[in-house]
This record gives C-alpha cells, sequence and structure tokens, in this order.
C-alpha cells in the first residue's frame, strides 16, 4: 500500500511540475487527471516553442530532483541505523527511488505523445516550424508504438498492450492536427488582427460557426456578430492555439506570421 500511495505521490508531483511550468510561461493549466496508467495533466502553452519546451520538460525535471533526494534519504536512513531496525522502511525507500527512476527513463523515449516525444517535437519546432515538427515527432512515435506492442506480446502484458493503443490513438489524433496546421499555416491571413495568446493573424474566411444556427462566416467581417441570426459573441476562438478573447483585444495585439 505505501509503495502504491508512493506512486501516485511520485506521478502527482510530476503532473504538478507541468502545471506550474505552463503558468509560469502564461499558459492555463486547470486540471490534473490520475488513472491507472499513471497521470495526464491538461495544459496549455502558448504557442511558441520555447514556452512548450519547458511546460513538457518541467514535469521529467521533478523526477530529476527527485533522484538525489531519495538516494540522500536512503543513506541517511543507513547513517542512523533505522536500515537494520526497520528494514522495511529500506526496501520502501528503495522500491521508490526505482520507481521514480523508470518513470524518468520512460516518460523521456522519444515517442508522442510521452514527455520525451513532446519535448523532441518542440526542440524540432525551432528549425521546422509548427506543424512539420509535430510531423515529425508523430510519425517517430509510430515507430515507437511498434516497439511498445511487440514488447507487449512478448512479455504476454495486457497493461503494455493498452498503453501501445492509448499512445496509437494519441499519435494519430497529433497526426492529423499536424496536417490541419499545415493547411492553416497556407490560408491568407487579415491583416489588422491577432490572437491575444499566439500573436498569430487569424485566417480569411468562414471558419466560424455559430452555436445556434449553425451557420458558418468570418467573424472578424461581421464583428462576431452571426451574419444568420444576428446572435453577437463576447469571445472569438483563435484557429491556431484554441485561445478565447474578445474580438477588441484581437484588434489591439500585435500580429506575428504563424
Amino acid at each position: 500500500m505505501a509503495e502504491y500511495l508512493a506512486l501516485f505521490v511520485i506521478v502527482t508531483l510530476h503532473e504538478f511540475g507541468h502545471s506550474l511550468a505552463c503558468r509560469q510561461v502564461g499558459g492555463t493549466a486547470k486540471e490534473i487527471v490520475l488513472w491507472p496508467l499513471g497521470g495526464v495533466a491538461y495544459v496549455s502553452p502558448p504557442q511558441r516553442p520555447g514556452a512548450t519546451l519547458w511546460s513538457i520538460a518541467a514535469g521529467p525535471l521533478v523526477n530529476v530532483a527527485l533522484v538525489p533526494a531519495l538516494m540522500g534519504l536512503g543513506l541517511l536512513n543507513r547513517s542512523v541505523g533505522l536500515a537494520a531496525a526497520i528494514p522495511d522502511l529500506a526496501t520502501l525507500l528503495r522500491a521508490v527511488f526505482y520507481m521514480n527512476l523508470v518513470i524518468l527513463i520512460f516518460n523521456l523515449l522519444p515517442v508522442y505523445p510521452l514527455d520525451g516525444g513532446q519535448i523532441l517535437r518542440s526542440l524540432l519546432w525551432f528549425p521546422l516550424g509548427r506543424a512539420r515538427s509535430l510531423t515529425a515527432a508523430t510519425v517517430i512515435g509510430f515507430f515507437g508504438v511498434l516497439g511498445l506492442g511487440a514488447l507487449a506480446v512478448t512479455a504476454a502484458s495486457p497493461w503494455l498492450g493498452i498503453l501501445a493503443f492509448f499512445v496509437a490513438i494519441n499519435c494519430w489524433g497529433g497526426f492529423q492536427q499536424a496536417r490541419l496546421l499545415a493547411r492553416l499555416a497556407r490560408l491568407p491571413r487579415r491583416q489588422g488582427f491577432a490572437c491575444p495568446s499566439c500573436g498569430t493573424a487569424p485566417p480569411i474566411g468562414a471558419f466560424w460557426a455559430c452555436g445556434q444556427c449553425r451557420s458558418a462566416f468570418d467573424t472578424f467581417e461581421t464583428n462576431a456578430t452571426c451574419p444568420g441570426c444576428r446572435a453577437q459573441f463576447p469571445t472569438t476562438r483563435c484557429a491556431d492555439c484554441g485561445s478565447q478573447h474578445p474580438i477588441r483585444e484581437w484588434a489591439a495585439a500585435p500580429a506575428i506570421q504563424p
């Protein structure tokens, strides 16, 4: 029981690393979900490679910091004689140390959407751009899925099989998102407006839909008003990063090229 509790404490600290780093760079992080295969921090950093890199790398860095901390606890346990007096405590500390090490190594595998795959994507973002870096990371991730699948079959492990399936689904979703980003990057952009979060000018065209009459329209042509039912929308969603802001803030933000 103590080992399982320690495992979820380590996972929770790892996910808090992601969340706090994301907030530090101006992103949003409001939810952490723990489940049998680990944990997920739902983070939305600003769509810049440096901000994304820090938000993702901060999770494994928590595990890196725990390595010397757990080693120090083990040495202290032996130096004060607790290892001989309470051998179960020494066994627990050793188990927790190796659990943290396995989590660190596993998360650093360059397989999208694991942290290592997302770190690789963030590093590739600098030379390749947003869409092509995600494409490269997901393609590499598919090879990782094949490796995990082969390992699951060899070890007859249903958990590894479930994990491989989960990674495959996320790789496919990332690949589809990369294709969408590539199409968005080729669209003409409206001058005079920019997303306050990512600084990207919005595409020209009917890429927004009314929640009431389902009409598609260009919200920047109609000043966030549906031309079909005349409904007005307090916020406008960015087609690139997904953030939502009042349209008056779009006109005040400086634009950058996507």
